[in-house]
This record gives structure tokens, sequence and C-alpha cells, in this order.
């Protein structure tokens, strides 16, 4: 992946983790209520939500300092993008199901976001 390339697929990843964080959240708080507080999982759907706009968020914010810096870090936006699916997407189904087993794999995705927000920090630190 060039440079150019990383910077625009962090800003894409980011956009789409943040409209679809607004969607589900919104979904989740009107068509799937009954469901969510039958399974007493409301909160677990709403963490999984805040994360992934949060990271949404990250991503762009990766994608603007890449282009500042004219520097991208393809493995920054993976371990990002990645971690983020594997969390928000197993809690949501958690959250869904009520399959207890599928919240063993969530930690692995939030060590890959925070593996990724520590060598955010490491490349910004070096740029300046």
């Amino acid at each position: 992946m060039t440079e150019s390339s990383t910077v625009k697929f962090a800003a894409l990843a980011g956009a789409i983790l943040c409209l679809t964080g607004v969607a589900f959240g919104a979904f989740g708080a009107h068509a799937l209520e009954d469901l969510l507080m039958r399974n007493q999982r409301t909160d677990v759907f709403e963490l999984a939500v805040r994360y992934q706009f949060y990271h949404g968020l990250g991503l762009l914010v990766i994608a603007c300092l890449f282009k500042l810096c004219a520097q991208g870090q393809p493995a920054i936006v993976w371990l990002m993008l990645v971690g983020t699916l594997i969390f928000s997407g197993s809690l949501y189904t958690l959250a869904l199901t009520n399959i207890g087993l599928l919240g063993a794999i969530t930690p692995v995705g939030g060590t890959l976001m925070i593996v990724a927000w520590v060598l955010l920090v490491r490349f910004t630190w070096r740029s300046m």
C-alpha cells in the first residue's frame, strides 16, 4: 500500500466505522431495544457502539496525522481497524445472541486497539 493509499484507506475506514456506529446506536436504541433488554445486554451493545465510534475517529485522526507528516503507517491502520472489528463485533454478537463465549475474543480486539494507539504515539513522537 502506498503512503497516499494508506491515508485514503484510513480515512475511508474511519468514516465507515463512524457512520455505522451512529446507525448501530440508533438501531440498538429503537429496533433492538426489547431484545437487548430481554438479554440484559444493553450496556454491552452501547459499549460496542462507543468503542467503534471512538476508533473510527481514531482512524480519521491517523489519516490527518499521516497526511501532515507525509508518511503512512499501514500497520497502525490495520491494527486499529481489525481490533475495532473484533472488539465491537464480538460485543454486538454477544449482545444480540446472549452467547457468553463470544466475550472471550473481545480482549483480542482490545489488545490490537491498544497496540495501534501505542504505535501511533511512538510514530507521532518520532516525527516531532
